[in-house]
């Protein structure tokens, strides 16, 4: 790689980062993660007590000693939250990972192929995209058990489809280009083609696209969970939703405080993964550059 490539590379991500940074929402968002993500590793460290420890302060509304009151068991809120950090965290990055993999895979393999190949790809892709997200997560669940690791599969199982058709249909747009065209004609096989000309071009779709699908998955692990859905043998928010739900009249910070924390998570996510696709689209970056700031 020469000097004036490498000039290139550090120019473009210099303006990716400018462009990025002009968004507060954006800033606002990538200061909650790092929180959330500080509070998730040193859980064990930033919750006061154990979340699981029963005890004989029952429904204690927040106060110095309890930040966010405890619960029917006398079990900790706050520490509750800060577990169920770890939970949501692991199984949205999770789910968000492997679901992108996939879906990158079968769309790399379909609008790069085409053909009968794509057809097949496609045909199989909408049999996951056709019901509604949680509806299918909530029969696969049901029918397979509620396991932590059983619902990130489920949950796998039924987002790489999204992944799988904008991928397709940004390598379609690709492989027509005149580099793709000038790769083929000096004999570059076609995985080199796929993987060194095509991949590169459609990377910053599946980062933008794996950052707002890790807040849809917490949003619906959340759904499981609060429907008895999810694995009792961890704590996680959609848990503590189901647990308060049959004392929203008594102790109201049992179900206001797990809430709060999966909208802030989500809304982190979402704003960060906005502004990561306008920052990457070279035309919106240019579009934003020009606006006031």
């Amino acid at each position: 790689m020469n000097q004036e490539t490498i000039n290139a590379l550090v120019a473009e991500r210099s303006d990716v980062w400018h462009s990025f940074k002009r968004s507060r929402l954006a800033m606002a968002g990538l200061v909650l993660l790092a929180l959330f993500f500080l509070m998730a590793v040193f859980a064990g460290q930033v919750a006061p007590r154990d979340p699981q420890k029963i005890s004989d302060e029952t429904f204690r509304p927040p106060s110095f000693e309890f930040w966010f009151g405890t619960d029917d068991l006398g079990r900790d809120v706050f520490s509750g939250v800060v577990h169920g950090a770890r939970t949501s965290l692991f199984i949205g990055v999770t789910v968000a990972l492997l679901s992108g993999l996939i879906g990158v895979l079968v769309g790399l393999t379909a609008g790069y192929a085409g053909g009968f190949l794509d057809d097949l790809l496609m045909r199989i892709t909408e049999l996951f995209l056709i019901p509604p997200k949680f509806f299918l997560a909530l029969v696969v669940a049901a029918l397979f058990g509620s396991t932590l690791y059983t619902l990130i599969v489920v949950l796998t199982l039924t987002y790489w489809s999204s992944t799988a058709r904008l991928v397709r249909a940004e390598v379609l747009s690709i492989r027509e280009r005149s580099f793709v065209e000038a790769a083929r004609a000096i004999g570059a096989s076609h995985t080199r083609i796929v993987f060194h000309e095509i991949l590169p071009n459609v990377f910053p779709l599946i980062v933008t696209n794996v950052m707002l699908m890790v807040g849809g998955v917490i949003l619906v692990e959340a759904g499981l969970s609060f429907i008895g859905l999810g694995d009792a043998n961890y704590i996680s928010w959609g848990y503590m939703l189901h647990n308060g739900q049959h004392f929203i009249r008594d102790a109201w910070w049992m179900i206001f405080f797990p809430t709060l924390a999966v909208s802030l998570l989500v809304f982190a996510f979402n704003a960060v993964g906005d502004a990561l696709n306008r920052a990457l689209d070279p035309k919106s970056r240019l579009e934003h550059f020009d606006k006031p700031a």
